[in-house]
């Protein structure tokens, strides 16, 4: 049987192993960024806490994924549910691109627009929402991009502890040592990834200051 056929008789278990993997990547990259995002924006108002938060996001990418997730099953509530877990190492995953880029997005804005700003009477809080966020989002969503195609891949792994996705077909190819099992899991998530950077790199051209 081919890759296509294979594809075609099992269409619907596929386009629902695809569906449980958007819902795994969306709500992490939706956690990621809800902490990421501000998290980034803190680090440029207390530098102290620059290296400790940053220090803190790369060790987290250091650890291999499958270590990771054992690493949280035994966490009340969390490790109760695969899909929890997943989604918790995910968000984790994508932490260090978003605090990184928002970091580095603010703090890359022109120190002339921002001295602009406070000479007109502007707080830091109307600097940041009307000059600094609208300058560095091109940056940030750089940094969203990178998180998104990051944990489209990851969460393929996911299937080992049983939170499905396309590692469902990826894990059964392995163990029935068959390429188009394989294969079935693997092109959808590579799809999936390409689809997600193109869409993403189109939209963060659009909203970079030229």
């Amino acid at each position: 049987m081919s890759f296509w056929q294979f594809l075609v008789q099992n269409r619907r278990q596929v386009l629902d192993l695809t569906g449980e993997h958007l819902w795994l990547v969306g709500w992490s990259i939706l956690l990621a960024v809800a902490i990421g995002i501000p998290l980034g924006i803190l680090i440029t108002r207390v530098p102290r806490l620059n290296k400790l938060v940053l220090g803190s996001a790369n060790i987290i990418q250091t650890i291999p994924s499958l270590a990771l997730f054992g690493f949280l099953l035994p966490a009340p509530w969390i490790g109760e549910r695969a899909d929890r877990l997943a989604i918790l190492a995910l968000m984790l995953y994508a932490l260090l691109p978003l605090i990184r880029n928002t970091y580095t997005g603010i703090r890359g804005v022109d120190p002339a627009v921002v001295e602009a700003g406070r000479g007109m009477g502007m707080t830091d809080r109307q600097l940041l929402m009307q000059v600094e966020l609208p300058l560095a989002l091109g940056v940030i969503l750089a940094g969203v991009r990178v998180a998104t195609v990051l944990c489209i891949g990851l969460a393929t792994i996911a299937a080992a502890i049983g939170a499905g996705g396309l590692g469902e077909f990826i894990f059964r190819g392995l163990a029935m040592v068959n390429n188009q099992v394989i294969l079935a899991g693997a092109v959808p998530a590579a799809l999936l990834a390409i689809f997600a950077d193109w869409g993403l790199g189109l939209l963060e051209r659009r909203l970079t200051p030229q």
